[in-house]
């Protein structure tokens, strides 16, 4: 992975979940962030040591352990980290993948237009 990737992330993170839109005016946003995974053929298995990983970090970094913020956590972790893999399969091509999908207590991270 490229060195900055950590920062990249952490920029994701900040803002989905309401923080400064760094990764999106920095970083080149939504589009970007997911055609960065484009043919990677990521695996379950990668996905699933990811995940654990950012997990681990939550603890490290004392986020909240109650299992609300947990379970909405992950919720958001297992959705974004799904998507990556779906994306990151040969012969996925980008399209729009709309804007920077925010992470929120009560609802999934993505709505389909009503």
């Amino acid at each position: 992975m490229d060195e900055r990737h950590r920062q990249h992330v952490a920029a994701w993170l900040a803002q989905v979940s309401g923080g400064p839109k760094t990764d999106s005016g920095e970083h080149g946003g939504h589009h970007h962030m997911i055609s960065r995974h484009l043919g990677r053929s990521i695996t379950e298995q990668q996905r699933r040591k990811w995940v654990n990983l950012l997990l681990d970090t939550a603890d490290e970094v004392g986020l909240p352990a109650d299992p609300e913020f947990r379970a909405s956590l992950v919720g958001y972790l297992e959705w974004g980290t799904r998507l990556a893999v779906i994306m990151s399969a040969p012969g996925v091509e980008l399209g729009d993948p709309g804007p920077m999908p925010s992470w929120d207590w009560a609802l999934p991270p993505y709505q389909p237009p009503a």
